[in-house]
């Protein structure tokens, strides 16, 4: 499948066409029967480059599985509501170079928390057709009231009279994360899995690591220049 083109940055006007596009495509209701696997995304920046990294692991016991990555340039800057036309292409190339492709897979950035209802983890989500997850550490739009400070407990975020996703204390005394679904996943399981996700940081261990780990791999390619 030509991916490639879910991605193509032109202008401002024929990305909107795109994620307007794939947001009709968007499925929430929960496209899985059983989870054995989980992975979680990032990617980092150095100059023109940019390193996604997929971690997977055992959904049960969170054992590291598999690592992959991509390196590659980017010429797309950063804009809000747009993170997918610069993250999109080097995370689509992790994904095809991974052995065990997970059942769900969870994004550092936002579902359909986003002003045309497709974030990063939506629009990837649905290119690729599998089930994802978007778990943001900070809010791209919306209203919500701040959760109780204990562990698991969360509120709605609102956008226009629409529950677009949740606040979720995943840990006490620290800020929360904002979730919502992306693909092929309800609201509710989204919660459920990030919690099962979530050890004793704030953020759930997939896109943890997959952060860490792209840190590293990304000073390590430095050293080796």
């Amino acid at each position: 499948m030509d991916y490639e083109r879910f991605f193509v940055w032109k202008n401002r006007d024929e990305a909107i066409k795109i994620q307007e596009e794939l947001r009709k495509k968007i499925v929430l209701v929960d496209g899985f029967t059983n989870i054995n696997t989980v992975g979680g995304v990032d990617t980092s920046f150095s100059n023109d480059k940019a390193l996604s990294v997929i971690v997977v692991m055992n959904y049960k016991t969170l054992e590291l599985m598999e690592v992959s990555y991509h390196l590659m340039e980017v010429t797309v800057p950063y804009m809000p509501s747009f993170l997918s036309f610069r993250e999109g292409p080097s995370i689509i190339k992790a994904w095809e170079k991974l052995k065990i492709k997970p059942d769900i897979l969870i994004f550092d950035g936002q579902g359909i928390a986003h002003p045309r209802r497709l974030g990063i983890a939506s629009h990837v989500g649905v290119v690729l057709d599998i089930a994802t997850i978007g778990c943001a550490k900070n809010l791209l739009i919306g209203d919500f009231k701040e959760p109780d400070n204990k562990k698991g407990a969360f509120s709605y975020i609102y956008d226009k009279g629409e529950i677009i996703g949740v606040v979720l204390r995943s840990k006490e005394n620290v800020r929360p994360v904002y979730i919502s679904p992306g693909h092929k996943v309800s609201l509710d399981s989204s919660i459920k899995i990030l919690f099962n996700c979530t050890y004793k940081y704030r953020l759930p261990e997939p896109v943890r690591l997959a952060h860490i780990y792209s840190k590293k791999i990304l000073l390590d390619l430095k050293e080796e220049r």
